[in-house]
């Protein structure tokens, strides 16, 4: 443990940009994704004069670019920014001292430990969901490309990359897709349940959540000393 702080620069400008143009383009994709696997009713007239689920596709794959784009950089941050940046991406899991923060925090989640532990940076549990839902976003991505891929036709990058050996792996399109909304919900998921943890955090805690992932600092409303998440 380290001395108390009262407030820390955590969390850096590229970090935060990810945080919040993710954070849009998967609300997007999800609303998308749902429709496009449950289409609207067909409206009346003539089809050339509508192109509804035209412009739903057409979101769907502009924020999926978004947010694959945006995954690549954010790669390049976990090795170009601090040590809060590569967090997620590399989770202590050899250390014991991190096991027992992820035994703490379910704990204290669970409203069985009477006290939290005080992080700079992600909490150990935090660290270890956010690493699993960073191989969900890949996951989405490759095989969101795939499928791209396969309606973009043989001569297209997508399909030379990512359809022509994703359809072997998995055998088909159908169970590609079925794939690909299944872990839709469990990002979904994620998101409803990092929402709601951030604000019992914020409220809880006795650290910045909501303000810091803003404005990148840290604060602290005690003096408890700061645990360290490795």
């Amino acid at each position: 443990m380290s001395a108390p702080a009262s407030a820390v620069y955590v969390y850096e400008l590229p970090v935060r940009l990810w945080h919040g143009i993710n954070a849009l383009a998967i609300v997007v994709l999800a609303l998308t994704g749902y429709l496009i696997a449950e289409p609207l009713a067909s409206t009346a007239g003539e089809a050339s004069a509508h192109f509804l689920m035209g412009y739903i596709r057409f979101a769907h794959f502009a924020a999926g670019y978004i947010l694959a784009v945006g995954f690549v950089g954010r790669i390049y941050w976990a090795y170009a920014g601090n040590e809060h940046a590569r967090q997620i991406f590399m989770p202590p899991v050899w250390k014991a001292h991190f096991w027992d923060g992820v035994w703490h925090e379910l704990r204290w989640y669970a409203f069985i430990a009477k006290a939290p532990r005080h992080y700079i940076g992600h909490n150990p549990l935090a660290i270890l969901a956010m690493h699993l839902f960073v191989w969900g976003l890949l996951f989405m991505i490759v095989t969101g490309l795939a499928l791209y891929g396969e309606g973009a036709g043989q001569q297209s990058w997508q399909f030379a990359l990512f359809t022509s050996w994703v359809l072997a792996a998995f055998g088909d399109s159908q169970t590609v897709q079925t794939w690909h909304h299944l872990v839709m919900w469990f990002i979904v998921c994620f998101v409803l349940i990092h929402v709601y943890v951030a604000v019992r955090e914020e409220k809880l805690s006795g650290q910045s959540m909501l303000s810091t992932i803003a404005t990148g600092w840290r604060t602290f409303k005690n003096n408890e000393p700061i645990d360290d998440a490795e």
